[in-house]
């Protein structure tokens, strides 16, 4: 009798690695195309205020959407805003790079990163940026912890 499946004289099936290796390289491949840029562009040095009613953010386009990281010296006692890994000291050129994606595409939106011991008149100033930039639709990034 001819029973396929396994290399085994007494009928059992053996486990073939083989195959198992092909799914998990393959599934790695998926997760790998589908990882976008913008993880990187977060950036770690900045802590984040505590909201306790933050909400997850819903919907994942983002090619709609752009980070914008600002960064709080206490040493210097300044802000420094970072966009796309790169840090603008002054706010025209943003203006610039944000009025270009504006319009480029009209349902594009920012996320502010702003750390928590950034003074109010500091995240105001991003705001005037970005609104400069012809940009309304602005979000907060918090944690909910």
């Amino acid at each position: 009798m001819g029973g396929g499946g396994g290399g085994s004289e007494n009928g059992e099936p053996e486990f073939q690695i083989a195959p198992m290796i092909d799914v998990l390289l393959v599934l790695l491949i998926f997760f790998m195309s589908i990882t976008t840029s913008q993880v990187a562009k977060i950036d770690k040095e900045i802590q984040l205020p505590v909201a306790s009613d933050a909400k997850k953010k819903e919907g994942k386009n983002l090619a709609n959407e752009a980070i914008v990281n600002v960064r709080w010296s206490t040493a210097k006692q300044e802000a420094l805003i970072m966009f796309q890994d790169q840090p603008f000291p002054q706010t025209e050129p943003l203006v610039d790079i944000l009025s270009g994606n504006k319009a480029k595409n009209p349902s594009y939106r920012v996320i502010i990163r702003g750390d928590k011991n950034l003074p109010a008149i500091e995240m105001q100033k991003v705001m005037a940026v970005i609104a400069q930039s012809g940009i309304d639709d602005i979000s907060f990034s918090a944690l909910n912890q």
